[in-house]
């Protein structure tokens, strides 16, 4: 049998990016607590989201929760490789901006306001969209973002060029969200060198 589809109560729906904090209204039934099964708390990877109808609408689903919530940690929180938080941050909210999901850019253009201190920068990607200046180096890491968010992703040398040439790369080898998202998204950890691909 198929799941209803829940009626969301009287809401006002965004229509405006935003850094403010939004409502978020389930379709489906998230999974009641007390019917979470060892698979599911496992899919959860940190027992307080338990309390999230959020994780446990996810819940649904415990394999890809689990892959989500792995590859979520290690794109936001892996401090052995990659950028700073905040420019994680804003690459993610590039990415949201760019494929139009208010409620995915209101979380992680909070996060790039708070860590970055560059609260007016990050409202004007909001406001003006990924085509705005935000000066050499972070246009290179939106840039960058947008390319991994085509179909078909359109990254190249030449993306990776400008962010070498920013200074996000400065000391590093290769531009890294972390390794898992290699793993996912083996050209967002590109071994692009002056000469093309290796």
């Amino acid at each position: 049998m198929a799941d209803t589809v829940l009626e969301p109560p009287p809401h006002t729906v965004p229509t405006v990016f935003t850094r403010a904090l939004l409502d978020w209204l389930p379709w489906l039934e998230p999974l009641a607590v007390e019917g979470l099964t060892e698979r599911h708390m496992a899919a959860l990877v940190d027992a307080a989201r338990v309390k999230s109808p959020y994780f446990r609408l996810l819940a649904r689903d415990p394999d890809a929760l689990r892959a989500r919530t792995l590859a979520d940690k290690d794109i936001f929180y892996n401090a052995d490789a990659g950028l700073p938080r905040a420019e994680r941050e804003l690459a993610a909210a590039a990415t949201s901006r760019f494929n139009g999901c208010i409620y995915c850019a209101s979380v992680h253009s909070r996060f790039a306001a708070t860590y970055s201190k560059r609260e007016a920068d990050v409202q004007r990607l909001l406001d003006d969209g990924v085509n705005t200046d935000l000066g050499e180096r972070w246009n290179a890491i939106v840039a960058a973002a947008v390319a991994l968010s085509t179909t078909p992703i359109t990254c190249s040398p030449y993306a990776w060029a400008a962010e070498r040439k920013s200074g996000s790369m400065a000391g590093r080898k290769r531009f890294s969200l972390g390794p898992r998202v290699t793993r996912i998204y083996p050209c967002s950890n590109t071994r692009w060198r002056s000469g093309g691909a290796t």
